[in-house]
């Protein structure tokens, strides 16, 4: 009988765990509203009909490396999609991160361990046109409450991320 009860509350508990780790709610909106937040939140740029998408990049990767933030992941997704027999369209995911930035809008909110590292995709549409899509930086800037002492580090993060992209659009070395 005791081992029944035990097995019982382990259960009790181990859903009560469960149960609060589950995420909030999402409050009702339409798929209109959904669609419009998603797209607001994204940013994409045509690179320039005279700039390859290998130039883009290498024109980012200076850029970001003489604005001190450092490269954290290089992901070459057309080439892994390849690798298990699709073909794709060239698709390569950059991300950036100053991690002292980083660690003090985490220590302020633990929410924006969700946007890091910072990420900038680099891509061919089915035309072959070359795109940068990255975050809509804005909406960190603006869209959320900080301190005083940290709107000038989110400042600086979304004019850096917007040099470097501006850097690939255009092919500036």
């Amino acid at each position: 009988m005791k081992t029944i009860l035990a097995i019982g509350l382990a259960l009790l508990v181990s859903t009560f765990a469960l149960a609060a780790e589950k995420p909030a709610a999402m409050p009702a909106m339409d798929q209109a509203t959904m669609e419009q937040m998603v797209r607001s939140s994204i940013q994409k740029f045509k690179i320039n009909d005279d700039v390859s998408v290998e130039d883009a990049i290498d024109s980012m990767m200076l850029r970001a490396n003489n604005l001190n933030f450092k490269l954290v992941a290089d992901l070459p997704l057309s080439e892994q999609v390849k690798a298990m027999g699709e073909e794709a369209n060239y698709m390569r995911i950059l991300a950036f991160c100053d991690a002292l930035i980083a660690k003090k809008m985490v220590e302020h909110d633990i929410i924006f361990a969700g946007f890091l590292p910072c990420r900038i995709a680099v891509l061919k549409d089915a035309k072959g046109q070359g795109w940068i899509v990255t975050m809509n930086m804005d909406m960190m800037v603006k869209g959320v409450s900080l301190p005083e002492d940290l709107q000038p580090l989110a400042e600086k993060v979304r004019d850096t991320i917007y040099s470097i992209v501006d850097a690939g659009v255009t092919g500036d070395l």
